[in-house]
């Protein structure tokens, strides 16, 4: 789900922007991507609501194959029949074959009262708005959700309230996710020595690598270790004047 909490004073502040930019990520490729920041968190009566309506999306383009078009109206309808979801943005052709794009708007005290059945991906072109009343109840949601590949972060550094709010989820969120961000989105993940795409399971079955990125190689390797071998018996790599420069042995 790679949420993304958007703090009070942001939500003020840059109401247009953070709907661009967030309809943008849920959108890219057709929200087919990993990292699509499936939940979106919102101040009660922000202007990003307003504007997460206004702002223009792209045009209906086919997912990937009839299964995962099948998955993704399952989904949406799914959600959409909860008691506490209502559909704050859709069209004719938000369950068509392509599918347009479809917001949904839920609280966060419905999420924490049904975690299991609103924290939920939907592949494809689609996302779910969760306002909150009280930012110091963020956290809790937080600790409730399952591991994810990324969490976001939007703040205004300039802002105590933002900074306090910030500052009670970054250790939490850390335990959750393999990647945070802070004023960005989670969709288009650079290939960087520092990449981190990964996370806790159920996000990865694997969370202390990457898929992405030079450290990504560490996946496809089993570690062995050979004690006490003649370098005649040690794979090349491991003899003595070798290019990789490592001993044939370390003496303790």
């Amino acid at each position: 789900m790679n949420p993304a909490f958007v703090a009070p004073t942001a939500a003020s502040h840059r109401a247009d922007e953070i709907a661009r930019g967030y309809l943008g990520s849920i959108t890219g490729s057709r929200g087919q991507l990993c990292t699509k920041p499936g939940v979106l968190l919102v101040p009660a009566g922000s202007p990003v609501l307003d504007a997460l309506c206004d702002a223009e999306v792209p045009d209906p383009a086919p997912l990937l194959n009839d299964p995962i078009q099948k998955c993704f109206v399952t989904g949406v309808t799914s959600l959409s029949a909860h008691h506490g979801v209502s559909v704050v943005r859709a069209g004719s052709d938000s369950l068509a074959d392509p599918p347009g794009t479809t917001l949904l708007l839920t609280t966060l005290d419905e999420v924490l009262a049904d975690p299991n059945t609103l924290v939920t991906e939907v592949f494809g072109p689609a996302g779910l708005v969760v306002s909150y009343t009280n930012p110091a109840d963020l956290p809790e949601l937080a600790r409730a959700m399952d591991g994810q590949l990324t969490a976001t972060i939007v703040a205004d550094e300039d802002a105590a309230s933002d900074i306090a709010l910030a500052q009670a989820l970054v250790p939490i969120l850390t335990e959750k996710a393999g990647r945070l961000l802070w004023n960005q989105w989670p969709t288009g993940v650079s290939v960087t020595y520092a990449q981190q795409h990964g996370g806790p399971c159920p996000a990865t079955t694997s969370p202390t690598t990457t898929a992405v990125g030079t450290a990504s190689i560490t996946r496809f390797l089993r570690p062995v270790a050979f004690q006490n071998f003649p370098a005649s018996l040690l794979p090349d790599a491991l003899r003595d004047g070798n290019p990789l420069g490592v001993p044939q042995r370390i003496d303790a």
